[in-house]
């Protein structure tokens, strides 16, 4: 299994990067990062050029790859990073990936490990909505990789929901009373 974790957008919302977000005492995409690793996962980190070097110094030694173009949405920026996958594992296609948006951290470590040991493409749900991450399949990989980078990802993939209790499942990043959730985020 590889992983992505998109922190690429322009934060446009918020005012503020995401990625850069204090949890924990340390950047939102530390923390995330650092539990994706806690399971046994090597993320591929795609930021913007406005953030990557404090990626950078926030995660030495782990591989970021900037988005040179990241207005043209999540399917570009997974394809940024997929290059980076494909060129550095010679060539391996066939790979079940999972694709964390740093935007969305409400997930628990236990929705992580039970997608984790999914096998078809799938995604978390609380009361019937899909949430993240999303775990696609080498099929979903191969489509998402020839796509346009505009294609809405939402038009590459059909994730199976199984639903989770996760109580901030559906946070999403974009407001300051947002920030507060997540600073009290058990996880």
């Amino acid at each position: 299994m590889r992983c992505i974790v998109l922190a690429a957008g322009a934060s446009s919302r918020l005012g503020q990067p995401k990625a850069l977000l204090e949890i924990q005492e340390m950047p939102l995409i530390q923390f995330l990062v650092e539990r994706l690793e806690a399971v046994g996962l090597e993320p591929v980190i795609v930021a913007n050029a406005e953030i990557s070097v404090d990626v950078l110094l926030a995660l030495p030694e782990r591989t970021v790859v900037v988005n040179p173009n990241p207005e043209a949405g999540r399917t570009g920026s997974l394809q940024c990073g997929l290059k980076q996958i494909l060129g550095s594992k010679g060539g391996d296609r066939a790979f079940r990936l999972l694709v964390v948006p740093v935007d969305r951290p409400g997930f628990s470590n236990k929705t992580l490990g039970e997608l984790m040991m999914k096998e078809i493409c799938a995604c978390p749900a609380k009361d019937g909505r899909g949430g993240h991450p999303l775990l696609l399949m080498p099929e979903d990989v191969a489509r998402i990789h020839s796509a346009d980078p505009d294609t809405p990802l939402r038009e590459l993939c059909e994730p199976e929901r199984f639903e989770v209790e996760d109580l901030h499942l559906h946070l999403n990043l974009d407001t300051p009373s947002d920030i507060e959730v997540l600073r009290d985020l058990a996880i």
